[in-house]
């Protein structure tokens, strides 16, 4: 009888490894980004000034230009929502290499911890902050006078567009810092992706009102996809320009195809991310 206790036991804590791998790095790199604060801070600073400057500037000029009457403010909130989730995924490639240089990532990797807890780990310690920070930016677009028109649900909704839409570019930048193994690189290389692709996409004006090469752009272009989500979601209506969908009916015919391509960027760069890692693992143990 004490046999199977033990043996019980045992099995208990087998099943158990994956989910303490994950505990394990979600803490370590909350830890971390206490001890940093700058870091936090600064990611959600760019974003706020984004906000208050475009619409206190360009609002009287572009709301006259929206259809329906919408506000800027109404209009902008859902890109800087997709925005937080850009610069906090890009810093997560700077903050993996500041582990290779410090010898802490090859010291975890010859531990036993699952290599996928490790990914996980990580990206839900910082998807965590993706919540407050686009948490602060609902709350101040609506002071400047955004409306969600979908209401609290429609709110809850955005703020899982900008977790999902952050993921492909949370994988992107672990994989540009485990090529790299340089802060620098790392950084220029989430930088040059980073800023042309959002101007180039349906942020902070209608594809309709741009050139058309960038219109041309912003149709292969992810952030399109997060930001007409999101913004379905605060306007409560169909707002893609780029894809002539109508099988699905109103806001969802914005919402199922932008879904549809954030998942597949998640699935397809998530595998490659954790590929590399298991890569570097057994380079390590070589």
């Amino acid at each position: 009888m004490s046999t199977d206790t033990v043996d019980d036991r045992d099995v208990v804590r087998t099943s158990n490894t994956f989910l303490r791998d994950i505990w394990t790095n979600f803490m370590r790199w909350n830890i971390n980004a206490i001890r940093n604060p700058f870091v936090v801070v600064s990611s959600l600073v760019q974003p706020i000034i984004f906000l208050v400057l475009f619409t206190q500037i360009f609002g009287n000029v572009v709301t006259g230009t929206l259809p329906g009457g919408i506000s800027y403010e109404s209009y902008l909130v859902p890109a800087i929502a997709v925005q937080i989730a850009l610069i906090v995924a890009s810093s997560s490639g700077i903050g993996l290499v500041d582990d290779i240089e410090s010898g802490v990532f090859q010291k975890t990797l010859v531990t036993p911890m699952n290599r996928v807890a490790i990914f996980l780990g990580k990206t839900l310690s910082e998807l965590i902050r993706i919540v407050i920070q686009v948490v602060i930016i609902l709350v101040l677009g609506v002071i400047l006078g955004a409306d969600v028109a979908t209401g609290l649900p429609g709110a809850l909704a955005i703020i899982g567009i900008a977790i999902l839409f952050a993921l492909w570019f949370l994988a992107f930048s672990n994989v540009i810092a485990l090529i790299t193994r340089d802060q620098e690189s790392t950084i220029i290389a989430a930088n040059m992706v980073q800023l042309p692709l959002l101007f180039v996409s349906s942020a902070f004006l209608p594809v309709s009102s741009m050139p058309g090469w960038v219109q041309t752009v912003a149709t292969y272009n992810p952030i399109t996809y997060g930001v007409d989500a999101a913004r379905a979601l605060m306007l409560d209506a169909d707002v893609m320009e780029v894809l002539d969908i109508t099988a699905f009916g109103g806001i969802w015919n914005t919402l199922v195809p932008s879904l549809a391509v954030l998942i597949v960027l998640d699935v397809i760069l998530g595998a490659i991310a954790v590929y590399m890692i298991n890569r570097a693992s057994s380079a390590s143990v070589q």
